[in-house]
């Protein structure tokens, strides 16, 4: 190709850093857009944005670009400090997405990729996720990414832009912050757990699965208009990836059985019920529509992208 053909955005993020790695490997010529210039993978082109929000002119960074893979997001955080929430999760997640997507079709792009999250769906399930099921976001960040979801469908309606969505779960991998990070802390430490009672069972997605789902979303004709969810082969319990985690990282686990109802009851005194549920509530999603439209299967398995996992974390620390 002479020109570049690929954008990605929040490409120095936890997402958009092995992507960009990834699609320069698989010969593409990509751009990579972020608040402020940062050294990517050597021959991606960096371009500064500034704040993503219904003001950010893309100008530059769409120019040339076929197909743009939007990660760029204000994330979920356990606790927000900000006084509106949602308003801070839509200036961004909404209004971000939507001045993008119109930006793109000005510039002639032909298709936009987005990623969205499970949380449209809803947080827990007693059965698996379809893409079929009426969303059901429950916080403001679940909500700000299905009205962006909604924007996203108006424009692809009103132009020429192919738009693909993708809900994931939880993914881990390289860089992994959050709930996850802190529970490979506190088995790498030896710390015992209360989990050997968690029966649920929980969809994740390793980053490097999600990578090669991104790619495929944007590259193959029959993704145009759809959306999927997305998650391993596997689906485990947090008992077994207690387990799973501590065999990754040579660690023998110390996850012992206590009472979950005890559990739910001390944390409702605690204002901790929401790190419990996820802890020990289902969530699942239905990956099938994507392999059956796509031919799209995870190229690691769970176990394989824990120990990527654990690699990273023992380079770290």
């Amino acid at each position: 190709m002479n020109r570049t053909r690929l954008l990605v955005t929040g490409a120095n993020g936890f997402v958009g850093l092995p992507l960009c790695a990834e699609v320069q490997r698989q010969g593409w010529q990509a751009r990579g857009a972020m608040r402020s210039l940062c050294q990517l993978s050597a021959g991606v082109e960096s371009v500064s944005v500034g704040s993503i929000d219904g003001e950010a002119n893309w100008c530059d960074a769409l120019r040339d670009v076929d197909v743009v893979i939007h990660l760029a997001a204000r994330v979920h955080v356990m606790k927000d400090d900000a006084a509106d929430p949602l308003s801070e999760f839509l200036n961004v997640n909404l209004h971000g997405t939507e001045n993008l997507a119109r930006q793109a079709v000005q510039a002639g792009v032909k298709r936009l990729v987005y990623v969205s999250s499970i949380k449209v769906n809803g947080e827990n399930t007693t059965r698996a996720y379809l893409e079929s099921d009426t969303p059901n976001p429950q916080d403001p960040y679940g909500i700000s990414k299905w009205r962006a979801e909604e924007a996203l469908r108006r424009i692809e309606q009103e132009s020429d832009l192919e738009v693909v969505i993708v809900r994931p779960p939880l993914v881990y991998g390289a860089g992994v912050k959050g709930n996850f990070i802190s529970l490979m802390t506190a088995i790498d430490k030896g710390i015992p757990l209360p989990l050997a009672g968690a029966n649920n069972l929980r969809s994740l997605l390793y980053v490097g699965n999600l990578v090669d789902a991104l790619i495929a979303c944007a590259t193959y004709s029959a993704a145009a208009g759809q959306t999927y969810l997305l998650s391993d082969a596997e689906d485990v319990s947090t008992a077994i990836l207690v387990e799973k985690i501590a065999a990754a990282l040579g660690r023998k686990s110390r996850s012992f059985y206590f009472p979950p109802s005890v559990l739910r009851a001390a944390a409702a005194v605690l204002g901790r019920s929401a790190q419990v549920d996820r802890l020990f509530g289902s969530l699942q999603v239905n990956n099938q529509k994507i392999r059956n439209e796509l031919g799209w299967c995870p190229p690691l398995t769970v176990e394989q992208g824990l120990r990527a996992t654990a690699d990273w974390y023992n380079r770290r620390t």
